[in-house]
Order: structure tokens, then sequence, then C-alpha cells
């Protein structure tokens, strides 16, 4: 009969030693799927949207920024380029520009026969 309650104490702590273990590794599985789960999942999506921001405002914003002043930049000079040489060809090339300065409309005539 000694040996009955020895073991009936066994069992009993036994059972109660395996109710508590259930208990506590359901309630650790429930809380770390669903608040740790859930805190990991919110600092990761705020610190990759800080990250994403960081990155926009900075790098993106700056590389678009310098590849539109140098296609500015690029097309301001080949217009510049275009004009200055259009301008210098067309008065270097034309009789007109070795015209004197102090010349007047009867001394035109008389110098420049063919274009009057």
């Amino acid at each position: 009969m000694h040996t009955l309650l020895i073991n009936l104490k066994l069992y009993t702590y036994i059972y109660l030693l395996a109710c508590l273990l259930a208990y506590l590794l359901t309630y650790l599985l429930t809380y770390l799927l669903t608040y740790l789960l859930a805190c990991l999942l919110a600092c990761l999506l705020a610190c990759l949207l800080t990250y994403l921001r960081t990155y926009l405002l900075t790098y993106l914003l700056t590389y678009l920024l310098t590849c539109l002043l140098a296609c500015l930049f690029a097309c301001l000079l080949a217009c510049l380029l275009t004009c200055l040489l259009t301008y210098l060809l067309t008065y270097l090339l034309s009789p007109w520009s070795r015209i004197p300065e102090k010349l007047t409309g009867l001394q035109l005539v008389k110098k420049f026969l063919a274009f009057y």
C-alpha cells in the first residue's frame, strides 16, 4: 500500500508537470507566433520604409537631378554651338560682312555694284 501511494504521488506529479509543460508550450508558441511575430514584422516594415524613403529621397533624387541637369546642359551647349557656328559661318562667308562701317549708301553702290 505504501508503494501504491508513492506511485500515485509520482504519477500525479508527472501528470501535473505534463499539464504545466503543455500549457506553457502552448502559451509560449501562441505568444511567439502572435505578439513577437507581429512586433518583428512591424519593426521590419518600419525599417524597410525608412530605408526606402531615405533611398528614394537621396540617391534616386540625386541621380535623377544629375541626369536631368546633364541632359539640359548638353542640349543647351549643342544649341549654343549650333547657333554660334551658324551665325559665324553665315557672317564670315557673306560678302556683306566685309563692308566697312563708314560707307554711306551711295558709296556702297559704287563699291559693290554687283549687289545693287
